[in-house]
């Protein structure tokens, strides 16, 4: 048996044991003091690999490195901005419930590295790329990612609320200008026929990640509570959200949703939502509804719900194993 297909295979027993409900939804989505993230991530479950398993090994400054994806080979371990984000909200977190001194200091090293490791320039504002290639997407790397804005935004908005420096604000406003930028031209937005998407993974074309879309939008909208007046912000997070509406009845599958909506030829025409992130987009689409009252979200939260049984993961797992032999990763 290939080392590829164990690790598939023990991946997807872990994927079996994954929680029902993924993450707590936090109770304040909407005030201008930015306490929890939109969803509860603990520490100790976070820093143990359960949501982020290729968390590998840490720095001197407790920042994680991501042991790299099984069909990469140039490399073993990788900072990965959208990791370093969700151990970071973990931490802050943390500190939330111990207030402690220890806790907030531990918090502003993520806080510090988001600062220190962006990439900024005059056209494309502020990027946090990663330095990996992305095989199954065709991507040599570095890349850049709505997500990874996402991310800083988040952890760097705490940041300047935490200490009121304002180089920490200052950033984030600059990271916005990727969302408004086609991926051709170093952004982040995919403009589609539903409307710009705001990719987690770029490529040469769209790939359309569901979950990732989401979790981008989270950091726009905390830029959006923190500075009402701020019109770019807004514009980024309504357009978004009107683009997964118009894009979620493409994600089902009638019996399970989609991982994405990649139309590349190289790509499988059906990649499934695992189990994990079957059960992840059900608790986005219930905080969307949460947050903006949209009916649509508490719909589709509703069917994806419904679809997750044993009988449409076996048949999701035959589709899968599919699209894993045609990406070359079993």
């Amino acid at each position: 048996m290939s080392k590829k297909l164990i690790f598939m295979l023990k991946k997807f027993a872990t994927d079996l044991k994954s929680p029902k409900v993924r993450y707590n939804i936090s109770n304040d989505l909407h005030s201008n003091l930015l306490k929890y993230y939109y969803f509860v991530f603990e520490e100790e479950r976070v820093s143990a690999g359960k949501d982020q398993a290729l968390i590998s090994k840490w720095d001197n400054n407790g920042i994680p490195l991501n042991k790299t994806y099984i069909d990469v080979k140039d490399k073993k371990y990788v900072y990965f901005p959208i990791t370093i984000g969700q151990v970071g909200l973990a931490v802050f977190h943390t500190y939330l419930k111990t207030k402690s001194e220890s806790d907030k200091q531990r918090f502003l090293k993520f806080v510090d590295w988001f600062y220190e490791n962006s990439e900024i320039t005059d056209n494309l504002g502020v990027r946090w790329l990663t330095d990996v290639s992305l095989p199954q997407y065709k991507n040599p790397g570095p890349w850049q990612s709505a997500f990874s804005q996402g991310r800083g935004i988040s952890i760097l908005l705490r940041g300047y609320q935490l200490t009121g420096n304002k180089k920490y604000a200052e950033m984030t406003e600059k990271a916005l200008i990727p969302f408004t930028k086609p991926v051709s031209e170093g952004g982040v937005t995919s403009f589609t026929k539903w409307g710009p998407f705001y990719e987690e993974y770029t490529a040469e074309v769209p790939t359309l990640v569901l979950n990732g879309m989401i979790f981008s939008l989270c950091g726009v909208y905390d830029f959006a509570r923190v500075f009402l007046e701020n019109k770019l912000a807004k514009k980024i997070f309504d357009e978004g959200i009107q683009t997964l509406k118009n894009t979620l009845p493409e994600y089902d599958l009638g019996y399970w949703s989609r991982y994405n909506l990649c139309k590349a030829d190289w790509y499988p025409e059906i990649d499934p939502a695992t189990i994990g992130y079957q059960r992840l987009h059900i608790t986005q689409l219930e905080m969307l509804y949460r947050l903006t009252n949209e009916e649509i979200f508490k719909k589709y939260a509703e069917i994806f719900k419904e679809q997750d049984n044993l009988l449409n993961a076996i048949r999701m797992y035959v589709e899968k194993y599919k699209s894993l032999k045609k990406l070359n990763r079993l």
